[in-house]
């Protein structure tokens, strides 16, 4: 009679890649045209002035640039007062 389980395959062993997420430049930086700004999945941060949205929702500048972050105030449908991030190039002169 054996007193061990048989050793059968295992399920676990699998998981994907890290996406490398989240904000790449920072209030202050300067920036170039086309240069992402910010990588995320939805609009967690959202587009200011002179910021586009690629395809799969990163932030980018459309022109050269200091990043600023700026937050708005919404209303949500349940009356709970909630903020949105902006993010904004200003253009240098």
């Amino acid at each position: 009679m054996s007193h061990t389980k048989a050793g059968g395959s295992t399920r676990n062993g699998r998981d994907s890649r890290s996406k490398r997420l989240g904000v790449k430049l920072y209030g202050g930086q300067v920036t170039n045209p086309g240069q992402i700004i910010v990588r995320q999945r939805g609009l967690k941060w959202e587009p200011g002035e002179n910021v586009a949205v690629a395809g799969d929702d990163s932030l980018y500048a459309k022109v050269a640039g200091v990043i600023r972050f700026s937050q708005k105030r919404i209303m949500s449908f349940s009356g709970h007062r909630n903020r949105k991030t902006l993010v904004h190039v200003d253009p240098i002169k």
